[in-house]
């Protein structure tokens, strides 16, 4: 997922398996003919790598059935996948879940994943029905990212676990890269406060190593992890 990313209002919601390469379906947002046009201009690598705070979080849950929100290119869905996970992946270009969909294909657990295009400001998942749920750098306006990581917190089964990663709000002016608009940045108050009922294990600011032209770079995130009792 991409910086200052806002998928638009009025996209339908269209769920497809995708046991082969093909189309997955067609778009009329702007945002996502943007999104489809920067998949489209990047290269396609096998070797795709989680993101590292997702790695270093979840490796220690038991396999069992995972959405990922905003999923791009499915880099985190991949790795979910070869670690045991029935994953549903979700996001509205069929660009980038094309490239996940080989991803998937090249490491062998093309059966273990559901491709579902869709904008998540209509996107329902169903209650009660996720052991995990994963939000990375899904950069919108507050009132969407409320609306979806309450979503996502009802859509987890007792014990499940949401796992939200994003920009930081402090990165603006102590970070580099990412958005460069306030608005679509993250506090760890803020994803918290659309959590009732949920138990929160982690809720805080990390750091993350970025590689420039003229060296390293800190990037600032914020990091939540709960879990529904």
């Amino acid at each position: 997922m991409g910086p200052d990313r806002h998928p638009p209002d009025t996209s339908a919601v269209t769920t497809i398996r995708l046991p082969a390469p093909g189309t997955i379906g067609e778009s009329n947002g702007v945002d996502q003919a943007r999104w489809d046009e920067r998949y489209s201009g990047t290269e396609w690598d096998p070797a795709t790598r989680p993101n590292q705070f997702v790695a270093a979080e979840l490796a220690d849950l038991t396999p069992a059935r995972a959405l990922d929100l905003a999923a791009g290119e499915g880099r985190n869905t991949v790795w979910l996948a070869e670690r045991g996970w029935s994953v549903t992946a979700v996001d509205f270009s069929r660009v980038g879940l094309d490239k996940g969909r080989r991803l998937a294909g090249a490491r062998g657990v093309e059966d273990r994943v559901d491709w579902v295009v869709a904008d998540l400001d209509d996107y329902q998942p169903a209650a009660a029905a996720f052991d995990l749920v994963l939000i990375a750098y899904f950069q919108v306006g507050a009132e969407l990212l409320a609306k979806v990581v309450a979503r996502a917190a009802a859509a987890l089964a007792p014990g499940g676990t949401l796992f939200v990663i994003g920009h930081d709000l402090t990165n603006l002016a102590d970070g580099t890269g990412g958005p460069q608009y306030p608005e679509v940045l993250y506090t760890p108050e803020a994803i918290t406060a659309e959590l009732p009922g949920l138990r929160v294990l982690r809720a805080e600011r990390v750091r993350r190593t970025v590689e420039k032209d003229d060296g390293p770079a800190t990037a600032i995130d914020t990091l939540v992890r709960a879990q529904r009792p």
